[in-house]
């Protein structure tokens, strides 16, 4: 079989040079949502802690990220399945 098409990568070329930027700095960004999901969960944790339902918290956190129009159309349909399984 015939090797891949793509062009070699002169590790001396400017766009070695670019292509190691944009790897380190995706690499630090991954570092650092690793460490905020870390916080997420310890503040979880916490509101667990004072007694808090983290079930809940989590599906305000989701409902809070939606317009007022996507939240009232997932409800309605919501309600239609639940009218329709006599819930």
């Amino acid at each position: 079989m015939a090797a891949s098409a793509s062009p070699a990568v002169d590790p001396s070329s400017v766009a070695a040079d670019q292509l190691k930027s944009f790897i380190e700095r995706i690499e630090r960004l991954e570092e650092e949502k690793a460490g905020l999901a870390g916080d997420i969960k310890d503040v979880y944790a916490e509101a667990k802690g004072s007694g808090f339902d983290t079930k809940a918290l989590r599906k305000i956190v989701s409902l809070r990220k939606k317009d007022h129009a996507e939240r009232q159309e997932e409800e309605a349909i919501l309600e239609l399945y639940m009218q329709a399984l006599g819930m």
